[in-house]
C-alpha cells in the first residue's frame, strides 16, 4: 500500500500530470511524469512524490481492475525513492495489463520511469 502522503487523489492532480507531464507508453501501461510544480501553491520540497492509478474497464471486471491497481500500487511504493520531490505520476493500464503477469507489470514500469527519470534505456 503506498503511503497517505505520496497518493493522488484530487482530479486536478490528475489532470496536471496528464496533461501537462511527459509521457511514455510500454506495452501494459502508459506513464505520465508532471514536474515539481505545485498547482496548490505549496512549496516544492516540502511536497513528497506522489502516485495515482487509472485501471479502466477496458481492463477487464472489477475484480481484474481491482487486482491490477493493487499490483501498480505495491510496484509503485518501492519506485517512489527514485522520482524527485514534489514529481506527480500516473500510470495508466491499458488493456492487456489484467491478463499481465507481476514480473511483465514490474518490467513495463520500470523501463517507463528509467526513460521519463532520463534514462537512455528504451
Amino acid at each position: 500500500m503506498l503511503p497517505s502522503e505520496n497518493r493522488l487523489r484530487r482530479r486536478e492532480d490528475f489532470a496536471v500530470a496528464t496533461r501537462r507531464g511527459r509521457r511514455v507508453g510500454r506495452r501494459h501501461l502508459v506513464v505520465h511524469l508532471s514536474g515539481v510544480t505545485d498547482p496548490h501553491g505549496a512549496g516544492e520540497s516540502a511536497l513528497p512524490a506522489r502516485a495515482g492509478f487509472v485501471v479502466s474497464k477496458a481492463v477487464g471486471n472489477a475484480v481484474v481492475r481491482n487486482r491490477v491497481q493493487r499490483r501498480l500500487r505495491h510496484l509503485m511504493r518501492d519506485r517512489l525513492s527514485r522520482l524527485p520531490a514534489g514529481s506527480l505520476v500516473v500510470v495508466r493500464a491499458l488493456p492487456g495489463a489484467g491478463d499481465a503477469a507481476h514480473a511483465e507489470l514490474a518490467r513495463d514500469l520500470d523501463a517507463a520511469l528509467e526513460r521519463l527519470l532520463g534514462g537512455v534505456r528504451s
